[in-house]
C-alpha cells in the first residue's frame, strides 16, 4: 500500500493539496508572505497525530464497551528559535467527559492506541511525545 497527495502551487505561499480526495489548502500570515488563507504545514502534524491517536483510541474504547462519552483532544508544541524552527516536545491532551467512565480503561485505551497509530510511531522517533488525561475536568493518571 502506497499512500500519496498531490500538491499545488497556489501563488504567494498558498498550496492547496489533495489527500483521500479532500483538498487541503495550506498557507502562512501576511507577514512571512502569505494570505493567511489555511493552516501551517507544523500544526497539521499535530492534528494528524491527535485524529490518528483519536481513532485508535475510539475503537479501542468501542471493544471494551466503553459508549455514551464525549472526547476531545488538544495538542501544543513548543517550536525551538533557530532554524528549521521544529517542535522539540508534544504535549497532548486527552478530555474525556461522561458518567460512571472507567479510569483504568481510558488510560489503557490511550496507551495501546500509541502502539497501532502510526503517526504516533513516527514522529515520537524524532520527538518526545507526552500526555496527560482528564475525565470530567478532573486530571488522572493510573
Amino acid at each position: 500500500m502506497t499512500n500519496s497527495t498531490s500538491t499545488l502551487w497556489l501563488g504567494d505561499m498558498a498550496f492547496e493539496a489533495m489527500v483521500n480526495n479532500h483538498k487541503i489548502v495550506m498557507d502562512t500570515d501576511t507577514q512571512l508572505g502569505g494570505k493567511d488563507l489555511g493552516p501551517r504545514p507544523k500544526p497539521l502534524l499535530l492534528a494528524a497525530l491527535s485524529g490518528c491517536a483519536g481513532m485508535e483510541i475510539v475503537s479501542i474504547l468501542k471493544k471494551m464497551k466503553i459508549e455514551d462519552y464525549k472526547f476531545a483532544i488538544d495538542a501544543e508544541a513548543d517550536v525551538v528559535p533557530d532554524h528549521p524552527a521544529v517542535y522539540n516536545e508534544i504535549r497532548l491532551i486527552f478530555r474525556f467527559w461522561g458518567e460512571n467512565l472507567h479510569r483504568e480503561k481510558i488510560i489503557q485505551a490511550i496507551n495501546l492506541s500509541f502502539d497501532y497509530c502510526p503517526v504516533y510511531a513516527m514522529l515520537s522517533k524524532a520527538i518526545k511525545i507526552v500526555y496527560l488525561t482528564f475525565i470530567n475536568e478532573a486530571e488522572v493518571t493510573l
